[in-house]
């Protein structure tokens, strides 16, 4: 369908709209003219020429938004037309067409009254402020002529004093005088005469300017008539929003799914009877689905007969995904009911973790004079001071993917791989929720700087992160758990600072494996965005696309990361997903907040339009049953604000520890002296240590290049290894990565720390 362009106030404007009938037809497709004011519409063009199916004068009509497609106009209750547009572009092309026909028809109307009165049919709230704008014009005007009428007083008395004065000058001139007192004289009047002459050019100029304000005065005031009403306009239509957007978001904390089948009179939001709209307009039987907007798909109630269904009836329906009669493996009953789950398990800690750290001071510092010189540059390569930081690390901040462990440990312990990527995709989101009011850079880690996380009594796992690179910066990541599953990912962090926000772009692939199923998945990351850099509240925004691959099966998971958008009616931070098998049917809705909670329906049935002409694509209707929680987040401890927003785990993560390796990020002196609020020490050592690390690099890049020059064939510039991991290739994705080699916890064990380097 063809989408003109918003036309001017005089012109015509026509297209195809939708509009509702009754509840047995429906939506139907008609054609719609607005012309001089009015909305007249028709079955098809072809009946422009001789029957007109309805008109509406939109002088005295009201103009409201339902949602993204759909909107009422009505003029009190005679007529009330329930429109809906193919698009949201589309819509609103007829909402701006609609509101400048409407106000053409009221100023039309206003001048053709006999009293005169150019405001008298606005709007009351809308009047009474273009009266007082047109005073204040006005009464403007009058001091402006006031002020000139002073002004050319002046002028008169400055003229008549003026010639008095050339007069006597003048007679001087007759005095013999010597010839100095004449040409002093001469000068006094010539000054005299160019004073009055422009004296004279200033009164002049400023009667120009009065005739000239008078002259527009008029056009003046018709401006600020005109936006004035697209003021009230823009009020009342922000007013709407926000009305429909708290009415949403308390709806989706209500219930995830959206209403239920058409065939439920009472689910439809479009009124109660056939009222609604005119029932006899209409013969036709197609219906074109006309709601185009971000969502991918839509989710209804599954009919009831599969609540009621016996263990044989759905044989068939369990035998697809290896559940039975609505009742999931992921309900939290079967959980509890297990001996081994982690819910009935009862975690008592070996030692007793800290649940404070010193509260972040309030430091004033510069942040224009830092950021200017830096629009453009890597991230990585800006020296930053630790007022833009947070007392951990890099690798310390990567370990806190593990918050929501025992998200796999469930995992581990289903009987499904579809239902097993449901828990994956779970703790894939449950990542990010730590970083929602984290606005702090952690450091950078020094080359060789390794991390190592032992939760073995508390959690079941050990975690090891080292930087194995340093341009580009790289780390490389670790877990194994006694819980049946295993860990790993190299992450390179690619970041751009843009002026107004700051992009970080994690590069890599994560991989989770697990023993019992011997299932292999893997996913990326999204792209990170910090706003307000420069001016306002800083906040973070988490936005793209996430596939999760099981390289066995071939089941994947698609999650969606929606981008927060100001006039998006949608909940913010919203995280959508779908989890299909090989042969790409879905099985599980996934829908919830990264920094709240995620939820999974299961598929009972599930429609999937296609092209349809020129009226666009229809969406994937899916039919599930109850959504089922599947993660939700801790509360941060009390007084987090203070700390850094620091989750519980986080705080935890900068504890001294004995025993750990001498390049542990713990010991990294600069983000001890950070974290004790010291932070004119932390600058300085932090200066030192990266100092110190250009210093190794040059040294370790003067030796290869002195091996390359003995060698028959050059070797690279940069020859470092790290140490507790190595470089191999992925036989699942091809990638080449590196992959820890063991030892590390061999070496703490025995207190063997001599290969280590010496970097801090």
């Amino acid at each position: 369908m063809s989408e003109p362009k918003v036309p001017a106030p005089g012109d015509t404007y026509k297209g195809w709209l939708f509009k509702w009938t009754n509840y047995i037809k429906g939506y139907q497709r008609r054609w719609f003219v607005l012309s001089n004011g009015l909305l007249s519409y028709y079955r098809t063009q072809a009946e422009m020429g001789h029957t007109c199916r309805g008109t509406i004068n939109l002088a005295t009509a009201n103009i409201s938004v339902e949602d993204s497609c759909n909107f009422v106009i009505s003029n009190g209750g005679a007529q009330t037309y329930h429109l809906k547009a193919n698009s949201e572009v589309e819509r609103q092309r007829w909402i701006t067409a609609l509101e400048l026909a409407k106000a053409k028809a009221v100023r039309m109307q206003a001048e053709s009254d006999d009293s005169g009165d150019e405001c008298s049919t606005s709007p009351p709230s809308a009047g009474q402020g273009i009266g007082a704008r047109n005073s204040e014009v006005q009464s403007t005007l009058r001091t402006l002529g006031s002020k000139v009428e002073d002004l050319s007083t002046c002028n008169d008395l400055i003229a008549k004093h003026g010639s008095a004065l050339q007069r006597s000058l003048s007679e001087l001139e007759g005095v013999k005088l010597g010839g100095d007192t004449s040409d002093k004289i001469r000068q006094v009047t010539e000054r005299a005469t160019l004073f009055r002459i422009t004296s004279n050019a200033m009164i002049n100029a400023c009667r120009d300017f009065l005739a000239l304000a008078q002259a527009h005065s008029k056009r003046w005031q018709k401006a600020l008539q005109a936006e004035r009403e697209q003021r009230v306009r823009l009020e009342e239509t922000l007013e709407q929003l926000a009305k429909q957007h708290n009415h949403l978001e308390r709806a989706f904390r209500g219930a995830t799914v959206l209403p239920a089948s058409p065939s439920n009179p009472t689910a439809d939001s479009k009124g109660s009877g056939p009222g609604k709209g005119d029932a006899s307009d209409d013969e036709e039987n197609e219906f074109f689905d006309a709601c185009e907007d971000v969502q991918e798909f839509i989710t209804i109630p599954a009919d009831p007969k599969y609540h009621r269904r016996s263990g044989s009836n759905v044989s068939g329906i369990s035998s697809e995904i290896g559940m039975d009669d609505g009742t999931t493996s992921l309900d939290e009953q079967s959980l509890a009911s297990n001996p081994e789950s982690p819910q009935s398990q009862e975690v008592v800690p070996v030692r007793k973790r800290r649940t404070r750290i010193p509260d972040k001071p309030n430091y004033s510092l510069n942040l224009w004079s830092i950021m200017k010189n830096c629009i453009g540059k890597e991230l990585s390569k800006i020296p930053m001071p630790v007022n833009f930081n947070e007392p951990i690390s890099m690798l310390q901040r990567l370990s806190e993917d593990l918050e929501y462990s025992e998200l796999l440990d469930r995992a581990a312990k289903c009987q499904t791989s579809l239902e097993q990527l449901c828990y994956v995709a779970a703790f894939t989101v449950s990542s990010y929720s730590t970083t929602v009011h984290r606005t702090g850079k952690p450091f950078n880690p020094l080359l060789g700087e390794t991390f190592e996380l032992d939760r073995l009594q508390e959690s079941g796992y050990r975690s090891l992160c080292e930087q194995v690179s340093h341009h580009p910066p790289a780390a490389a990541h670790h877990v194994i758990s006694e819980r049946g599953w295993t860990l790993r990912q190299e992450i390179t962090v690619a970041s751009k600072f843009r002026g107004k926000y700051l992009s970080i772009m994690p590069l890599g692939t994560i991989h989770c494996f697990f023993e019992k199923s011997n299932n292999h998945y893997s996913w990326k990351k999204v792209t990170t965005t910090v706003h307000n850099i420069i001016v306002g509240k800083l906040w973070i925004d988490q936005s793209g696309e996430i596939d999760i691959i099981n390289h066995r099966t071939g089941d994947r998971c698609h999650l969606k990361f929606a981008p927060y958008s100001y006039f998006s009616r949608d909940v913010a931070r919203k995280v959508t997903g779908v989890v299909t098998d090989k042969d790409g049917k879905a099985h599980y809705v996934l829908s919830g907040t990264w920094d709240e909670k995620m939820e999974c329906s299961r598929v009972m049935q599930s429609s999937r339009g296609g092209e349809n002409g020129t009226e666009g694509r229809q969406k994937t209707v899916y039919q599930t049953l109850k959504p089922r929680e599947l993660w939700r987040k801790n509360p941060l401890p009390e007084g987090a604000e203070t700390m850094y927003y620091f989750s519980s785990l986080a705080l935890t993560l900068n504890e001294l520890e004995e025993g750990v390796a001498p390049t542990d990020s713990r010991r990294r002196p600069d983000q001890r002296l950070m974290e004790q609020g010291m932070w004119d020490e932390a600058n300085a050592e932090k200066q030192r240590l990266e100092e110190k690390q250009r210093s190794v690099r040059r040294e370790r890049e003067r030796e290869a290049a002195r091996l390359a020059n003995t060698a028959e064939e050059g070797v690279p510039q940069d020859n470092y290894k790290a140490m507790w991991f190595e470089r191999s290739e992925d036989s699942a994705t091809g990638e080449v990565t590196h992959i820890y080699k063991g030892g590390y916890w061999e070496a703490k064990e025995q207190s063997s720390w001599d290969a280590c380097p010496d970097i801090f």
